[in-house]
């Protein structure tokens, strides 16, 4: 058995190649595209075991690799620096602390299938989108403001109602220049926010579980199917606690003897989940008595607490759904006054049919139908 390390870049790669005693036995750079480190791989003869640093696009050099070797390791970048924390690095020495790895442990992360990489990337897509829209609302704004016009307030701002106003502004030839612009690339982008959200709303129609956390007052659409697809395997999570570490919503922890130290959360995984689930825990604290009660009690009488009491919530929350998906339960208010929503006290989750009509034959990927594509 051979085993093989990858260092990947977008024009150039380097692969290192150990025996079973961990001696070098080829040292290759390629240069060019991912397709000809494909290429090269396939010349080595088999049986190799490959492993490889989990950057953009590791997901398209899996499923090329994956029919080649005997087993493909996907190392998690966070943890490799924790290993090889070295004052030597180039491509050279990485591509073989990552053969050297293949012959101890890697720590690896989970590959999802190729449709729910590409789902995954569409929230993304969406979410950048959003942003972007957001930025020409605030550019309309200030230019108003620097003309010295009172635009309206809120959402009132961009109805059919208000944007016959605007176009009755007397501006000059300049200002009525960029207000066209801006308005037409407002236009153009509400266009492709629709497609978006058209093939999200196809895609989550398939997914039992996307049904299933919409039982959660406050859980919308959006942040069901985002949660189900990040989450992709709940089978994978042996405890509830593990979701919430998942998304970053933990705290960095600094423990050593009878010290315990807790700072900030860590942001690990999707940003974009992290911001769904903040706008769904705020709904959720308003229609939930239990998660208002929970958020009230961490909170306590002090406002100052207010974003870690959020957090709190939103750990809370994923917890709660994590367990929905593996038990395949929805959410129901029966519950005891402890406030607590899915730790101690009485389990929110009750025992209920999900859907009214049995599902479409699926895989363990929380419901993800079986068939290839997206």
């Amino acid at each position: 058995m051979l085993y093989i390390g990858l260092d990947v870049h977008a024009s150039r790669s380097s692969l290192c190649i150990l025996n079973d005693g961990g001696s070098a036995v080829n040292r290759v750079e390629v240069k060019g595209p991912w397709s000809k480190l494909v290429e090269a791989v396939r010349s080595i003869d088999p049986p190799f075991s490959i492993c490889y640093e989990a950057s953009c696009g590791y997901g398209y050099l899996y499923d090329r690799l994956r029919p080649l070797a005997a087993r493909v390791a996907v190392a998690h970048p966070g943890k490799l620096r924790l290993i090889y924390r070295s004052k030597r690095k180039n491509d050279r020495l990485d591509a073989e602390k990552l053969a050297k790895l293949l012959l101890d442990m890697v720590p690896a992360v989970a590959v999802p299938k190729t449709q729910v990489r590409n789902w995954r990337g569409l929230i993304v897509w969406r979410q950048r989108l959003l942003d972007q829209r957001v930025s020409w609302k605030n550019q309309v704004r200030a230019a108003l403001r620097g003309l010295g016009i009172a635009s309206p307030k809120g959402t009132t701002m961009w109805t059919k109602k208000s944007m016959a106003w605007l176009g009755q502004q007397p501006l000059g030839s300049l200002e009525q220049l960029k207000l066209e612009m801006a308005l037409h690339e407002l236009q153009h982008l509400d266009e492709q926010i629709s497609r978006v959200e058209t093939e999200l709303a196809r895609l989550s129609g398939q997914q039992p579980g996307v049904a299933l956390l919409r039982t959660i007052p406050g859980v919308g659409l959006r942040t069901a199917e985002a949660f189900c697809v990040w989450v992709d395997d709940p089978t994978r999570f042996r405890r509830n606690g593990q979701f919430g570490a998942y998304f970053g919503l933990v705290p960095c922890q600094d423990s050593s003897a009878d010290k315990n130290r807790l700072g900030h959360i860590t942001r690990e995984g999707p940003s974009v989940m992290r911001k769904l689930l903040t706008e769904a825990t705020w709904m959720a604290v308003k229609l939930c008595p239990h998660m208002k009660a929970f958020f009230e009690r961490v909170m306590g009488s002090k406002p100052d607490r207010k974003k870690i009491a959020l957090v709190a919530t939103s750990h809370d929350l994923v917890r709660v759904m994590g367990t929905m998906l593996q038990r395949g339960e929805v959410y129901t208010p029966d519950r005891g006054a402890s406030g607590q929503c899915g730790r101690g006290g009485e389990n929110p989750i009750r025992p209920q049919a999900v859907l009214s009509a049995p599902p479409a034959p699926t895989s363990p990927l929380c419901g993800f139908p079986s068939s290839p594509g997206i």
